[in-house]
């Protein structure tokens, strides 16, 4: 891996491509993503991770505003193609592109790129035949080694910048979940936050052989788990669920699991009960892509806290959870979660959003609402930012709206989080209807909105699962609606 490596920052070095410069990659779980990370940080450049499901839109947007000069991708990977996602740029789209390298997939040749001012070669013609690199760049602690973009509650996507400072601060945490000799298969997507520093990051630190599958398949990962004497279930619950829900799990499997760490998404308190019964201790941690570990439970935690709540603060984070005015709440009171550490990220590319976000005196602004009991353990109790996390991915509700919102039949529309047993949680939209003749009027369904998401290239893990048809909506004073009372609504319907 670190020959290979070596060979990828010889690639990019040959085509002009110098250390500083921004290169995004946008793999599955697959060993070349785990060599892009490693090779471009030997290089000194600025690694952009994109989640491989992410599209057209999103992917161009990124390439874009970060500027980057090259961008490693497959050639297609289910429905998404990266081929097209360059070829079918406007002009000036991505105007600072100019080198597309290609893991191959098929026995095709890679095509000529369709713009003349950038050129693509294949991962193997490029990096399997170049001279490799002997030195390592050199590169300050604080100098931003990658961009990771989240969606949240913009439209697009949030450009979250870490150093190598921050980054190396968050690996003592990430790496305490990490029990030593028990190796697990990760499923979340490298190119995410949690993959990124559970899979690649983390067991590099501690010396420890990473275990990637590339796409899920929980009847799959169980004969893996069994072949490679492996756990699973690291991640969002939706991975522990499914293996454990699956009829051909056994207690050999939980043998092999014994605990997991579970983040990134709200896990459920009767997932942890399900695993309990299978002699599985589950511990639960709260953070984000800006500020990645903010709260996390102990193996050792009482059962009601582990389980039940999501950790407390962890070594060098300081929360505090505050009112409206900015004032902190008394114990057992909501407020919304704020904090900061060395592990904390620098901020957004875009500076209107950072400073909407981090205050002057260094407190980053979740978001999120939460509950400390008074042995300090937080609990999450809603989000005010309009963010839905399903399987550990964010999806910016006012993306999904503005899509819908488009639709003639629809006259008004409000996106949110509606509570998953195996995701965590899933898109649900709350349509109010334009006036129309009910006889004439064609059926508007769930199908209808999928459909048009589909045709304007919205991804398809954004699509609302559920459809509330609604005559009108809790509000404000101002007229706002009230997504806090729809929450509650779906939550209360929910046995």
């Amino acid at each position: 891996m670190h020959h290979e490596a070596q060979r990828l920052v010889g690639a990019l070095r040959e085509r002009g491509v110098e250390p500083g410069e921004v290169v995004a990659f946008q793999l599955p779980n697959w060993r070349e993503a785990v060599v892009a990370f490693y090779g471009l940080a030997m290089g000194g450049y600025v690694l952009v991770p994109i989640v491989h499901i992410y599209g057209a839109k999103e992917v161009r947007f990124i390439m874009a505003q970060s500027g980057a000069r090259a961008y490693i991708s497959a050639d297609r990977n289910g429905y998404v193609d990266y081929i097209d996602i360059v070829d079918g740029a406007a002009p000036g789209q991505v105007a600072n592109l100019a080198h597309h390298i290609v893991v191959e997939t098929t026995d095709d040749r890679v095509p000529a790129t369709t713009h003349p001012e950038q050129q693509r070669a294949s991962w193997t013609d490029a990096v399997s035949r170049a001279a490799p690199i002997t030195d390592v760049a050199h590169a300050d602690p604080d100098d931003v080694c990658v961009l990771a973009y989240t969606s949240g509650t913009t439209s697009d996507p949030k450009g979250v910048m870490h150093t190598h400072r921050t980054l190396l601060a968050e690996l003592p945490h990430i790496t305490q979940w990490i029990a030593p000799g028990a190796p697990n298969l990760m499923g979340s997507p490298v190119t995410h936050a949690t993959g990124m520093l559970g899979a690649v990051l983390g067991p590099m630190d501690l010396g420890e052989n990473i275990h990637l599958i590339d796409r899920w398949d929980p009847d799959h990962a169980l004969d893996v788990m069994l072949e490679a004497g492996i756990g699973a279930g690291t991640g969002a619950s939706v991975f522990l669920a499914s293996i454990i829900d699956h009829p051909r799990f056994t207690p050999e499997h939980a043998r092999l699991i014994r605990g997991v760490g579970l983040g990134g998404a709200p896990v459920p308190t009767a997932l942890a009960e399900r695993a309990a019964a299978h002699g599985i201790r589950l511990i639960r941690a709260y953070g984000s892509t800006e500020h990645p570990s903010i709260t996390g439970g102990q193996y050792d935690d009482p059962d009601r806290q582990r389980n039940g709540s999501d950790g407390r603060p962890l070594d060098g984070v300081e929360m505090r959870l505050v009112d409206d005015d900015g004032n902190d709440v008394a114990t057992g009171r909501p407020g919304e979660i704020v904090s900061r550490g060395p592990d904390l990220s620098m901020g957004y590319t875009d500076p209107a959003l950072t400073a909407a976000a981090f205050d002057a005196d260094g407190w980053y602004h979740t978001g999120d609402m939460g509950v400390l009991d008074r042995d300090g353990y937080l609990t999450i109790t809603d989000r005010l930012n309009d963010v839905i996390i399903r399987g550990g991915e964010n999806i910016s509700a006012a993306e999904v709206e503005a899509a819908i919102s488009a639709l003639p039949a629809v006259a008004e529309v409000a996106v949110v989080a509606a509570p998953d047993a195996r995701l965590g949680e899933h898109a649900c939209a709350f349509v109010r209807l334009a006036p129309r003749d009910a006889d004439t009027a064609p059926a508007f369904d769930l199908a209808t909105i999928t459909a048009h998401l589909q045709q304007v290239g919205i991804a398809r893990q954004k699509w609302p699962e559920e459809l509330r048809i609604v005559d009108d909506y809790p509000r404000t004073a101002s007229g706002k609606i009230r997504k806090v009372d729809l929450r509650a609504q779906l939550r209360e319907a929910r046995p």
